[in-house]
């Protein structure tokens, strides 16, 4: 009995033995592998790389940072990394594994920057562009804006006038808006920047930002890419990315870049020699003794050679094993074409990128600091230059007005309203600005221990920016002449301007890729929180004698938006894509009844060469369709109490003479109560394509928009409110456009490599409504710049925006000569007045192309960048304004020069809204043409690059004026654009 209990015992603890062996095997049959997937050449994770078991099914993808966890059999050898853009890596297995992935220079970049985070290429839903920093325009560059100029499709881009402080005037996909702001909004490293300029930099702000510190610019153009920004989004969302510092051992780069710029084409005035012989041929005894015996080119005395200098120097590497640096610093310092035009920049930049607990927490902590010390000409002198008598010399010969020959009246004084001498007007004028600005920012990313595919965002951001500045004249200049002695010349102090942005977002990102349904899904959601102020003291112009002569009132302007957010991204199978946002925007602009506004979006995505019937295609290797729909708001450009009852202090001049004494009075201002928020309605149809592994790609956009509860300002009915125009929610504005982008990489080998950038916009807007009522009778309203107090330009019903309202100009038959004074009669009833006034084209561009081309060989590179504009006019306010007999001479005691169109028609008197004035100035512009040459290295330590280039090459051009491409379509002493010519050299250490 005891032997059979014994091997029974012996039999159940073989077989407890087997159980415990065999689980043992099955446990060991697998194992989990951890890893990183990042850009060999800068670090950055690879968001959603696939990595697949050799000769398995298992499989799975990278999350947010790059990360991978995957479960192995035992057996299983080695990996499959892979991800679009970069060349496929099979590995051994090992425990933690680092893999770097090479880019391929095949494929376009896939990972983007959008709202609140990053996405893959190949998953946006979104019309959404790129530019990275090996594609920015080369040369000297002033403003961020300016490298991307005919980069990108939808996209305008025009520099205001060619001054060395000009702005630029940025338009995506056209505008949206009329009254309000058409400006996109810009965010720098997450913080969205106020739009306007500061005191001492009104025209350019964002030139305060070093272009060399930028690694890439994002352009959001649709709804579905916008809406995650809501109520300022109308216009288009630009994401301005800054390079930082990655891990490894120190770099060095070093970049210097001088110029040289002269003039292009200049306003077409007569020559010494034709203006001598009109004056003899036409003028009266009297203006013929005005004619001297000098030969000036005015020109020559307002306008210089003007010489530039852009110098940056960065550091980068890390500071130990989790404190990735990029530090900073650059000196730029340009002067303009015409006399005392000047701008210098120092810039700083600090980059610090820690993380800690295993790359569970990040740190991305930003510092940007600009100094600008500018001088600005005398605007008055680019008009007198064109305009003054080239008959006379520069100097009188006495110490009158300066010794500058100055036009006379019978008392010795200067001539009342004349035109100054231009070489006065810039020497005697000194206008000085200094403007400071700081950026800071601090990102915090937690991935969450317990949960790693939660990530949480936190970031805290400032803008401080500070202006003032000081014009002066002396007393004795002939530009503010005035004969009480007393009041003669000026000290005029501005500032200073304090501009103050804050930011506060909050925001929690969950992303999970569910390998048993192939869903990859990425949940957003989040607050945002951001501040302005603008303040001014007040402050005086004073005479050189100490007389007040004029005040400008103390403001404090400041508002207030809160918004809350969420986003949802779906992919099935990496095919079928969706992506939902919603964010709801609260502005103290608008009045506690309006002031929330809801801003949806939702879009799809069908990657066909994902389906098994047009996979491993070898033509064909990327076929996506996208469908969006969204709604956007606008709130920028209205100022920040127009639905308060304000009053305006009379201490601007308006003060009430009681008794002796004078009374500060207060006015009301204009306000509308229920003002709310301008919508954007938007639908867009996209298809992106590439052809050869990449090798040829590009995308087609086919767009809508409607905008509804108008911000702009119309006539108001007498005694209905403060002011004869009111700002408020009237009427619709309608808009589409087609968008075509194309890449191409027709040859590339080991030496050569031919790149080619190709992008085309067709555009149309129209007003759809303007009456304050609904149903009311078509509105015109005059707008845009003036002339002696004509206006140009009109908003009408059913028309596109800012047409030329004029007259049609009738020709002599015989001679083809306009007729002065005779227009047609278009409405028939036999008189000329204000109702046969027409409108006549546009000032935008119904076309506009981008075409940008790099052919290299070897070390060798030729680089070129063409923009055209087609069917855009232009009013020739300079042709029409200093082309007839009379304004040659509007006193007694000077002669003007005449614009050359005076031969062609002989007007005696200026045809102010002729619509031979309007003319065509489609253009095409070589914008930049470069050779560079890649030396590689010098020594074991350093290597260089040098690079030749010129600017503003050439325009060809059928408009007869200095320049086709000009604000509002309005060409009246515009600054000319200069030609630059540049050397640069990169030292990489």
């Amino acid at each position: 009995m005891n032997h059979v209990l014994s091997k029974t015992k012996q039999r159940s603890l073989l077989l407890v033995a087997l159980l415990l062996m065999g689980c043992l095997q099955l446990f060991a049959q697998t194992r989990t592998i951890k890893g990183e997937v990042t850009d060999a050449q800068n670090g950055d994770p690879l968001i959603g790389a696939t990595i697949m078991v050799e000769g398995e099914k298992g499989g799975t993808v990278t999350d947010f940072d790059g990360n991978f966890v995957l479960q192995v059999s035992s057996s299983a050898k080695k990996i499959k990394v892979s991800y679009i853009g970069y060349i496929d890596k099979i590995l051994a297995i090992s425990e933690n594994m680092k893999v770097n992935l090479e880019s391929d220079s095949k494929a376009l970049a896939d990972v983007v920057v959008i709202g609140y985070g990053t996405a893959r290429k190949s998953d946006l839903t979104g019309s959404v562009a790129t530019v990275k920093a090996k594609d920015f325009n080369k040369g000297l560059v002033s403003s961020p804006e300016q490298l991307i100029n005919g980069k990108v499709s939808g996209v305008q881009i025009m520099s205001n006038s060619g001054s060395a402080s000009a702005g630029s005037t940025i338009r995506v996909r056209g505008g949206a808006s009329l009254n309000a702001s058409n400006d996109p909004l810009i965010v720098l490293d997450g913080v969205p920047l106020e739009q306007g300029g500061i005191s001492g930099n009104s025209s350019n702000f964002l030139s305060m930002i070093n272009p060399s510190d930028i690694e890439s610019m994002t352009v959001l153009k649709d709804a579905s890419s916008t809406a995650i920004y809501g109520s300022r989004a109308s216009n288009g969302v630009i994401i301005i990315t800054t390079k930082k510092g990655q891990q490894g051992g120190l770099k060095v780069n070093f970049n210097t870049t001088n110029s040289m710029q002269t003039r292009a084409q200049m306003v077409d005035m007569l020559s010494h020699d034709d203006f001598v012989n009109v004056i003899n041929q036409f003028g009266t005894d009297n203006q013929k003794s005005l004619l001297g015996n000098a030969n000036t080119d005015w020109n020559d005395e307002v306008y210089r050679t003007a010489f530039g200098t852009d110098n940056n120097l960065s550091l980068s590497g890390s500071i130990g094993k989790y404190w990735p640096f990029r530090v900073s610093a650059g000196y730029y310092n340009q002067s303009g074409l015409v006399r005392k035009d000047n701008v210098e920049r120092w810039t700083g930049n600090v980059v610090l990128t820690p993380s800690f607990f295993q790359d569970h927490l990040k740190l991305t902590i930003n510092a940007k600091g600009t100094l600008n010390n500018n001088s600005f000409n005398n605007g008055g002198a680019v008009w007198a230059a064109a305009t003054f008598n080239p008959t006379i010399p520069v100097y009188s010969g006495n110490n009158s007005y300066g010794g500058y020959n100055e036009a006379l009246d019978a008392d010795g004084y200067p001539v009342n309203a004349g035109v100054r001498n231009p070489r006065g007007l810039v020497d005697l004028y000194d206008s000085k600005s200094k403007v400071s600005r700081f950026i800071g920012s601090m990102d915090v990313d937690y991935k969450v221990h317990f949960l790693p595919d939660l990530k949480l965002h936190a970031t805290i951001g400032a803008d401080y920016a500070k202006g003032d500045g000081t014009i002066y004249v002396p007393g004795y200049a002939a530009q503010s002449f005035n004969k009480d002695e007393s009041l003669s010349g000026s000290d005029y102090k501005y500032g200073p301007q304090k501009n103050e942005n804050r930011l506060l977002t909050l925001y929690a990102n969950y992303a999970k890729y569910f390998e048993n349904i192939k869903s990859n899904v990425d949940l957003t959601a989040g607050y945002d929180y951001q501040f302005w102020k603008s303040t001014t003291p007040l402050y005086y112009t004073k005479s050189a004698a100490g007389t007040t002569l004029s005040t400008v009132k103390a403001s404090d302007y400041r508002h207030v938006m809160l918004s809350y957010y969420g986003r949802v991204n779906y992919s099935f199978d990496g095919k079928y894509l969706l992506t939902a946002t919603v964010r709801r925007d609260a502005s103290s602009r608008f009045s506690k009844d309006t002031r929330w506004g809801t801003f949806p979006s939702v879009a799809l995505g069908w990657t066909l060469t994902e389906e098994p019937w047009l996979k491993n295609q070898k033509v064909l290797s990327n076929l996506k369709l996208r469908a969006s729909y969204g709604v956007t708001g606008q709130q920028e450009g209205i100022g920040n109490y127009n639905y308060l009852p304000v009053y305006t202090s009379s201490v601007t001049g308006a003060e009430a003479l009681i008794n002796g004494q004078y009374i500060t009075t207060y006015r009301p201002e204009a306000y509308v109560s229920d003002l709310k928020w301008e919508t954007t309605t938007s639908w867009n149809f996209g298809l992106d394509f590439g052809f050869l592994n990449g090798r040829i790609g590009g995308a087609i956009d086919f767009y809508t928009r409607k905008t509804k509860d108008l911000l702009a300002s119309v006539p108001t009915a007498a005694g209905t409110n403060f002011s004869k125009t009111i700002l408020t929610n009237v009427g619709n504005v309608d808009s589409k456009g087609i968008e075509v982008s194309l890449n191409a990489t027709p040859i590339q080998t080991k030496d050569w490599e031919w790149n080619l950038s190709y992008n085309f916009t067709w555009q149309n807007m129209k007003v759809k409504n303007l009456s304050l009522t609904q149903g009311g009778s078509q509105t015109n309203v005059k707008v845009g710049p003036s002339i002696d107090a004509y206006q140009f330009q009109v908003l009408s019903e059913g028309y596109e925006p800012y047409m030329f309202y004029v007259y049609h100009q009738l020709y002599d038959s015989e001679t083809g000569k306009p007729i002065e004074g005779a227009y047609a009669d278009l409405n028939g009833d036999g008189e000329i007045n204000d109702a046969d006034l027409y409108r006549y084209h546009s000032p935008a561009p119904k076309y506009i192309m981008g075409l940008s081309t790099s052919l290299r060989y070897k070390q060798l590179t030729l680089g070129m960048s063409f923009r055209a504009n087609i069917d855009n006019y232009v009013y020739n306010g300079m042709g029409m304004s200093t082309g007839a007999w009379e304004t040659v001479s509007y006193n007694n005691s000077q002669l003007n020069n005449l614009n050359a169109s005076f031969l062609k028609t002989g007007f005696k008197t200026r045809q102010y809204l002729s619509d031979y004035y309007v003319e065509n100035a489609s253009f095409l512009k070589l914008d930049n043409l470069s050779l560079s040459y890649n030396v590689g290295k010098i020594n074991k330590w350093a290597s260089l690059t040098v690079s030749a280039m010129v600017q503003n090459v050439f325009t060809i051009t059928g408009y007869s004026g200095t320049d086709p491409e000009v604000p509002n379509g309005m060409d009246n002493s515009f600054y000319p654009r200069p030609r630059t010519y540049s050397v640069s050299l990169g030292l990489q250490f």
